[in-house]
């Protein structure tokens, strides 16, 4: 797991940031009767029991393969992403949208009004200096690629859920202070409520977006198709392989991938040669490609294993 230091580093900022926040906006939130305010402090709280979590999650998903989880535990960290997910819509945006409700139906006005305004400049700061963390850890694994398809193809939830929470906790600030300010200013307590409610929607469709990314990954999501290109020119270089037909591969964490080959091998070849075969593909990949972990060959012919693949082709398109 050490690739995962970086991953780390931005959980372990975010968690110390937002537990902070998190006590500073509640004290804010009793002084001045604040929804808005009381809506953020739940967020930051919720953000830092998220950051728990995915730390956790990293943690399990480093044991190593045993009897009942004879392919590793990778999967835990897509698992403990899903239901930080599930915490940030649950109790992140449901505790906001009733506290919004509740301060419609029963408006109070402001006391001590200076404070939010304090605590959200603040909070702004820590906030903004652990979302730039986040940003820079997370341009480095993206690469090329643009901001999405990133998101879509990294296999490596850690980093950008951190990235969405922070983002979603900028905008609720920018929420938060845009209805404070006016209820106060238009001396409508009501839209302090509507501010909560505001907030309930940012952090709605951010948990709706992780989960979907999340699932993907708890399903089973392939290699890329550097990875497996990558793979089927390393096996084809064999001299005992007559052709490498393809890879079925998923992974079962973010550095973890269990490929299976489809080769066709020299005709006269013997059992043991192909056995010979299939360990020095297993030592190769090994040493240029550690993220395969494990490794299963089906010897096949290539009519087959196009005949196959095509009726997968076809199974997915009516899926």
């Amino acid at each position: 797991m050490a690739g995962h230091s970086g991953s780390r580093r931005v959980i372990y900022a975010a968690l110390a940031g937002n537990l902070a926040i998190a006590a500073t906006k509640f004290a804010a939130a009793a002084l001045t009767g604040s929804s808005a305010m009381l809506s953020e402090g739940v967020h930051s709280l919720v953000d830092t029991g998220n950051g728990a979590l995915l730390l956790h999650g990293m943690r399990r998903a480093a044991r190593p393969p045993d009897r009942t989880h004879p392919l590793g535990h990778g999967r835990e960290l897509y698992f403990w992403s899903f239901i930080v997910a599930l915490l940030v819509f649950a109790l992140g945006a449901g505790v906001s949208f009733y506290e919004g409700v509740i301060h419609i139906m029963a408006p109070e006005p402001f006391v001590n009004a200076k404070v939010n305004y304090i605590v959200l400049a603040l909070s702004f700061v820590f906030e903004g200096s652990s979302w730039l963390l986040a940003l820079k850890e997370f341009r480095q694994q993206k690469g090329k690629q643009g901001w999405l398809q990133a998101v879509q193809s990294s296999k490596d939830p850690s980093v950008y859920t951190v990235l969405f929470e922070d983002s979603a906790a900028l905008f609720g600030l920018a929420v938060a202070f845009a209805g404070i300010l006016s209820a106060q200013l238009l001396e409508i307590p009501e839209l302090d409520g509507l501010g909560s409610i505001g907030i309930a929607i940012i952090l709605g469709a951010t948990a709706i977006f992780l989960a979907r990314e999340s699932k993907g990954l708890l399903l089973g999501e392939p290699a890329s198709s550097e990875v497996q290109k990558k793979v089927l020119a390393i096996v084809q270089d064999d001299p005992a392989v007559q052709r490498a037909n393809g890879i079925l591969s998923v992974h079962i964490g973010p550095e973890e991938i269990v490929a299976g080959l489809s080769i066709e091998f020299e005709d006269h070849l013997s059992a043991p040669d192909i056995e010979a075969c299939v360990e020095r593909l297993e030592a190769r990949l090994k040493k240029e490609m550690p993220q395969i972990s494990r490794l299963f060959v089906k010897p096949q012919a290539t009519g087959t294993w196009e005949r196959r693949r095509k009726a997968m082709a076809e199974a997915s398109e009516e899926g």
